[in-house]
Order: C-alpha cells, then sequence, then structure tokens
C-alpha cells in the first residue's frame, strides 16, 4: 500500500481509502437500504481485511444512514481493537438529518450541533478530517469557514476540508482562510472515473496549483464500470443501480471505456473494475481513491488495484477512449498557449 500527505500537511494517508456508505442501510428506507445494507459482524469483517492490506485511511459522513454508518464503524474499531493514532477517521456535515430548517447545510449553527454527535458515534475525541459534504448557497463563506477553524482550536477536528464544490468557491475560500488566519481546506472529496473527467477541466489545476489533496468518490461511477454491465444489459440483480441510478453517466461512453479496460484487464489477468482504480491511481493529481464494497471478495479486488501497474500504452489507449470532448475556454488555451510553453528564448538579430 503506497501513502500519500493529506494535501500540503505531514499526516499521511493510504492511497486507498474505505468508503462507508454501505454499512448500515437495513434500518433505513430510501437509497441507504439500495446503497447497502452491512451490519456490525460484516462491517467489522469489512474493515479488518482494509487494515491488513495496509488501509489507514476511513471515511464516512453523519447523513449515511442518517448515523448509522458512523455508530458501526466506530464500533468496528473498538471491537477490532485497533489504535486511534493508526488510522486517519474523515466524516462529512452537511446533509439533512432532521426535519427542522436547521438540521442542515454548512452555517455555524449546523457544524457545532453535529460535530458533537460525529464524535459520539464513531466513540473518538477528535476527527481527523471534517470536511463540508455539499454546497451551500445560503450561508456566507467566511461564517463556515470560521466555525471550522474553531473546532481545530478547539481539537476537536484537526484538518478541514471540502466535498462537491465549485473550483471557484475553492478558490474564494482559500483566499479567505489565508487573509483570515483561519485553518483552510487541505482536501477536496469529488467525483472522478475513467467515464466522467469533467474535474480535469477546472477543479485538477485548480488543486495541482494550491496543493489540494484529491479524494476520489464513486471512482467505479457507482458501480457502472465493475465489468458486470455494458450495452443492451439490465442491472444485475442485487445491483445498487437497479434503485439509485447515480453517478450520471454518458453510457454510451462508459460502454466504450469499458470494452478497452476488459481488453487491458485480460492482459493482466486483472478484473474491469481493477483496471478502472488503477487508472485513477496513477493519476498525479489523486492523492486517495474511496472504495465500498458489500462482500470480502469486492473488497480484495479493489484493494489489489494498488498493486496492478499499467504500462504508459496502456494509459495511453485508456486515456485516448475516455478523453473529454473539447470544451470552451479549453480549446481556446490550446489554440493560444503554444507560443507560451517553456521554451529558450532567442532574441532577434
Amino acid at each position: 500500500m503506497k501513502y500519500n500527505q493529506l494535501g500540503r500537511t505531514g499526516l499521511f494517508v493510504s492511497e486507498i481509502c474505505l468508503g462507508t456508505m454501505t454499512f448500515g442501510g437495513a434500518e433505513n428506507a430510501g437509497i441507504w437500504k439500495a446503497i447497502g445494507a452491512l451490519q456490525q459482524g460484516e462491517v467489522d469483517g469489512i474493515v479488518g481485511r482494509a487494515l491488513e492490506a495496509g488501509v489507514n485511511f476511513f471515511d464516512t459522513a453523519d447523513v449515511y444512514s442518517f448515523g448509522e454508518s458512523e455508530k458501526l464503524l466506530g464500533l468496528a474499531f473498538k471491537n477490532l481493537k485497533t489504535k486511534r493514532k493508526d488510522i486517519v477517521i474523515a466524516t462529512k456535515v452537511f446533509g439533512e438529518m432532521g426535519p427542522r430548517p436547521n438540521d442542515r447545510g454548512a452555517s455555524r449553527g449546523h457544524i457545532m450541533d453535529s460535530v458533537q454527535g460525529s464524535l459520539d458515534r464513531l466513540q473518538t475525541d477528535h476527527i481527523d478530517l471534517y470536511q463540508i459534504h455539499g454546497n451551500d448557497t445560503v450561508t456566507p463563506i467566511d461564517e463556515t469557514l470560521r466555525a471550522l477553524d474553531d473546532l481545530v482550536s478547539q481539537g476537536l477536528v484537526r484538518y478541514v476540508g471540502v466535498s462537491n464544490w465549485a473550483g471557484w468557491k475553492i478558490a474564494k475560500a482559500l483566499g479567505l482562510s489565508d487573509a483570515k488566519g483561519y485553518a483552510r481546506f487541505e482536501t477536496l472529496q469529488a467525483y472522478y472515473s475513467i467515464a466522467g473527467r469533467d474535474l480535469e477541466r477546472e477543479l485538477v489545476p485548480m488543486l495541482t496549483s494550491e496543493q489540494l489533496g484529491l479524494m476520489v468518490w464513486s471512482p467505479l461511477a457507482g458501480g457502472l464500470l465493475s465489468g458486470k454491465f455494458g450495452p443492451g444489459s439490465n442491472n444485475p440483480e442485487g445491483s445498487r443501480r437497479t434503485t439509485f441510478d447515480f453517478p450520471p453517466v454518458d453510457k454510451d461512453r462508459a460502454w466504450r471505456c469499458v470494452e478497452v479496460m476488459r481488453e487491458v484487464g485480460e492482459a493482466h489477468d486483472a478484473s474491469v473494475a481493477r483496471v478502472a482504480l488503477a487508472w485513477i491511481l496513477q493519476k498525479p493529481s489523486v492523492m486517495s481513491i474511496i472504495i465500498g464494497a458489500k462482500t470480502l471478495e469486492q473488497l480484495d479486488d479493489n484493494l489489489a488495484a494498488a498493486d496492478l501497474k499499467l504500462t504508459p500504452e496502456d494509459m495511453a489507449k485508456l486515456d485516448e477512449v475516455s478523453e473529454l470532448p473539447p470544451e470552451y475556454p479549453g480549446w481556446m488555451f490550446a489554440r493560444q498557449g503554444g507560443a507560451r510553453r517553456p521554451k529558450p528564448f532567442v532574441r532577434a538579430s
């Protein structure tokens, strides 16, 4: 297992992060039951196997199964006698946790009300990475940042991050944090897959410039890139996409990617899913990819992606089939930027 810096910090996290959306959905209606319904014994097995493989990074959220995911994860660490210093726990705040108007969002009130609940459910005295889970169109950015900074000052949270924000808003938040001396966002958790490379247009250049770590959610596009799907196929029985067709994907484009990934996988004796994960792991902007599993077999296959080294030829083939269509202003940058690429300058005589 490889370990990368959490953003620009001195904390190191495994390049594979265990996501916990599959934990606890049995008692909850709607999408959580569709995504996963693992209970404590199964959770202990999944977490234990991940720890054995060298995973030290675990991602959850208060909204996952309305707190059950955090509870099950926290108890798994206790049951497995895991030392707190040996794991990095990330959780998130923003989602709707009740019927009242202040039971959601990124306001100071909701953040302060929510953090203690997460700490209690996780059975810990601090959260390593506390993330704003979504874009709040109402709360001023500096209100959110001040609340997060106070949590860091109080020792309840060690680092802060954000998920599902636009590049301009993250850049604005970083500027405000710098000007006011607040703890700044160190990570972005965002959707990225070989069938969904949109973040390469604006977010990846911003992350590289500002040294934020990229945590990838749904690297298999909600299971669509598992190899079980293809043109004209029905969703396999038990698949979460049967009832929760998310994230949105151009399926024709996805099937072209799957066809090439299958060819690459056959050459390496690897599954389509493993190739999809290995492709992302070899992207220089990626800090960690978040995998979720319902079974140990699925988990083992996903973990094996850390050992799959795709050749430059493999990467070129996969990059080509998944290439983003040109979009303004990117195509204008390419047209105008050639003359400004670094090269020796020769003065005309």
